[in-house]
């Protein structure tokens, strides 16, 4: 209750930024005419949200952003570009349909005494509980949804009224929509950090053309076919005509017939259209950021379908049968249940393991993430609600099966069914506020990409510009720690802040304090201006390290700089 109370805030970044250019605080000797932005995972565009401001606060990008995979773009003006400290800010949406902002600055020269201030680029408080909560109704939907009509179609007793069972699946219907709808609504301010109600028609459409939109109207779709097709199995006409072709009428043979034919199609149009329907919920979460998208998608419908099944199943009895059907009724249809249920059980830990795997990535993510200590939270209450089951289990097996078949008086039977009731509605509050965790849950950043985001908020990573008569060099190693992986970059520019060709690098690193000797470190131009190399560091100490750049065939400068390691 305490998660449902305070859900984690979903402006927590699914995307990590795992590098800039300019380095975050670097300080430059000439002006860049373009800012980078490098993500964890492919990320989209919010129009607009990405931005470079000037020392004085004016807004200096040159035409729009752009975004190619994982690198975000922004390019700025030539003129306008004075001495100071420049503020970058970004809202781009990652794989996963999680919006990801913030800001950085970088300066020119020296920095400023009072930089810009960055926009603020949170999520709203509405709309930070808003989300969770579209996603709740989402997956109570799916509950009313499936498990009912499961029980409706195959299980339900012929002198049992249905109307309790056919209301729990119309609400299913109802509020499956009614969280899709909302859901698209929400996802705008969710992405733009307006508020609840803030929200444009363009804002929609563009939203509309996104793969989280195409999921939403995809399950739209799907949801008005199944409410076509579902009406002869709540009211049970299949099973009629089944049994009335079983009966022998020569008359009504063939109609029965081909009454039993088409009801065995319209079942398998609804499994698959569910099994579609259900797929529409990993297309618009972590699952489409997943390393491995294919089987984290198909581990989440197999989770989403078995626990409507066992979780809608109970609900169902727990309103209906439970209540009001003759204790030998339940005698026969609780063991059959029982059955199902102990298959969804599996199919359900099993999709919930592989899904866990995938998301949480290294083990130290289960206990050292938000998103880890939540699925230890839904790991708990799981045996909690394992328990309940098991002890309903042992009710039906030695209480209510005797008494309906006549092995025990009529007060046994009465009371073994009360007790089996408040078990029931035990499994049923207990997986009400599973679904509330799982609401959270899918809002929270996988522990894979905490990961990222720890491992770079601890890295150390040394960026500074040199100059000389002939260019300008920026350089950044990542990460600067012992050993042979530490990638340098390193940047050629003009006076001017113009890209400067070089034809040749070189690099060398000594230790002149422990006598070191210098060491050549090839590098690599990988684009005219750019160069890239890899230095060990093999014992700490104030590194030397000595960039030479030749421009030309006569053209050729080189700077020094100290980088300590420990």
């Amino acid at each position: 209750m305490a998660v449902l109370a305070g859900p984690a805030g979903p402006a927590a970044a699914h995307a990590a930024v795992v590098g800039t250019v300019p380095q975050q605080q670097a300080v430059l000797g000439y002006s860049p005419t373009e800012v980078t932005i490098t993500f964890s995972e492919p990320v989209a565009l919010v129009p607009g949200r990405a931005q470079v401001l000037a020392p004085d606060g004016k807004r200096i990008n040159d035409g729009d952003a752009s975004v190619r995979d994982a690198t975000l773009r922004i390019p700025v003006r030539v003129a306008d570009r004075p001495l100071g400290t420049y503020l970058v800010s970004y809202r781009v949406i990652s794989a996963d349909s999680h919006p990801v902002a913030g800001s950085f600055t970088f300066a020119v020269g020296a920095a400023s005494a009072t930089p810009p201030e960055p926009a603020d680029e949170t999520v709203r408080r509405d709309v930070q509980v808003a989300v969770p909560v579209t996603r709740y109704l989402g997956y109570a939907g799916l509950v009313l949804l499936i498990g009912p009509a499961l029980l409706l179609g195959l299980l339900w007793p012929g002198r049992l009224p249905r109307r309790g069972a056919v209301r729990l699946v119309r609400a299913g219907l109802v509020l499956v929509a009614v969280g899709t709808l909302t859901g698209f609504w929400v996802q705008a301010p969710y992405t733009s950090g307006a508020g609840l109600l803030d929200v444009s028609g363009t804002e929609l459409w563009q939203l509309l053309g996104s793969d989280f939109g195409l999921a939403l109207a995809a399950r739209l779709g799907i949801l008005v076919l199944v409410a076509a097709l579902l009406p002869p199995v709540l009211a049970g006409r299949t099973g009629r005509a089944g049994r009335a072709g079983r009966s022998g009428r020569a008359g009504r043979s063939g109609r029965t017939g081909r009454s039993g034919r088409i009801g065995r199609v319209r079942a398998g149009l609804l499994v698959v259209l569910g099994l579609a329907g259900l797929a529409t919920w990993p297309l618009a979460g972590h699952a489409a950021a997943s390393p491995t998208p294919l089987a984290s998608g198909i581990a989440s419908v197999v989770h989403l379908a078995a626990m409507s099944v066992w979780l809608g199943g109970l609900v169902t009895l727990f309103a209906v049968p439970l209540r009001a059907a003759h204790p030998r009724v339940l005698a026969v249809v609780l063991p059959v249940w029982s059955r199902w249920a102990g298959i969804a059980v599996l199919w359900l830990v099993a999709g919930g393991v592989v899904q866990a795997v995938i998301e949480i990535g290294a083990p130290g993510a289960l206990f050292g993430t938000g998103y880890g200590r939540l699925v230890l939270a839904k790991l708990t209450l799981l045996a909690l609600l394992l328990a309940a089951a098991w002890y309903a289990r042992r009710l039906v097996q030695h209480r209510l099966g005797g008494a309906g078949n006549g092995d025990g008086d009529g007060g046994t039977a009465v009371a073994g069914r009360r007790r089996l009731r408040r078990t029931v509605g035990l499994e049923v509050l207990v997986g009400l506020v599973v679904l509330g965790v799982s609401a959270v849950l899918v809002q929270t950043t996988p522990g894979r990409n905490a990961g990222i985001e720890a491992e770079i908020a601890a890295s150390d990573t040394f960026a500074q510009t040199l100059s000389s008569p002939l260019y300008t060099l920026q350089f950044d190693i990542y990460p600067v720690q012992l050993g042979p992986n530490n990638t340098v970059h390193a940047y050629v520019y003009t006076a001017e802040g113009k890209p400067l060709p070089a034809v040749e690098w070189t690099l060398t690193t000594a230790l002149p304090a422990q006598g070191v000797e210098p060491t050549d470190v090839p590098m690599l131009g990988v684009e005219p201006h750019h160069g890239v190399g890899a230095v060990n560091f093999p014992i700490p100490g104030d590194w030397e390290l000595r960039f030479t750049v030749r421009t030309s065939e006569i053209d050729q400068a080189t700077v020094r700089t100290v980088v300590r390691v420990r």
